[in-house]
């Protein structure tokens, strides 16, 4: 007996990205989220976060758009299920909004959110300096640099970059993919899709919040 194989996906990255943050409502604040790719032992972490996101986005009035968000890991989520994830609607304001979710696989939580949306107003307002940085156009992506170093990389980073993700990141410090010396935790990544999304700014968020888990790790273990 053989099996049957299976059929080519068509589907483009940003395409399938897309359709991840597209959850399906099965009741009063209760979602699920597909299961996202195969073939990991763990969910994708940033895919946990932008489903979060975008589950509280859909009980919220559309004039408000998220511009908080805290999330607390507390599961790894299995690839083989679905996630639901139930929405509490903490308090609605005349400015403000705010939303907890949990994310619940198999009976266990794997995952919770504290999230404030904001109606537009006007306010103070600042922001950093922006870092004295090439630009992107200057820089090499990180599909580029795993090949152009494959042999000096551990098997472990070699898997996870040589597919062909939703996200493009074009890194400023490159030393780390150059050998295994301590390094100070700081990266400077410049990330975009790899094509145009909808025209929906919930989803553009959805989107961000699911390319923020990609660099939060390694920071970190850099100086390691």
């Amino acid at each position: 007996m053989t099996e049957a194989s299976t059929p080519p996906k068509t589907d483009t990255p940003e395409k399938a990205l897309v359709d991840i943050l597209n959850l399906e409502t099965v009741g009063a604040n209760h979602f699920r989220g597909s299961r996202g790719e195969k073939g990991w032992h763990r969910v994708y972490g940033g895919q946990v976060l932008g489903q979060a996101l975008s589950a509280a986005t859909q009980t919220v009035d559309d004039s408000r758009s998220a511009h908080s968000l805290h999330g607390y890991f507390l599961l790894p989520g299995d690839p083989n299920h679905p996630i639901d994830y139930q929405v509490e609607l903490t308090r609605d304001g005349g400015s403000f909004s705010t939303r907890r979710v949990k994310a619940v696989q198999n009976d266990r939580s794997i995952f919770t959110m504290s999230a404030s949306f904001h109606s537009p107003e006007t306010g103070l307002d600042h922001q950093f300096e922006m870092p004295d940085v090439p630009p992107p156009e200057d820089l090499h992506s990180i599909t580029e640099i795993v090949k152009q170093n494959f042999d000096n990389l551990n098997e472990m980073i070699r898997l996870y970059w040589k597919r062909t993700g939703p996200i493009e990141m074009r890194p400023v410090e490159t030393s780390r993919y150059d050998g295994q010396s301590d390094r100070s935790p700081k990266q400077h990544t410049w990330l975009k899709a790899v094509a145009p999304l909808p025209d929906d700014p919930a989803i553009h968020q959805a989107v961000l919040a699911y390319a923020s888990d990609f660099t939060l790790l390694d920071t970190a273990l850099v100086a390691h």
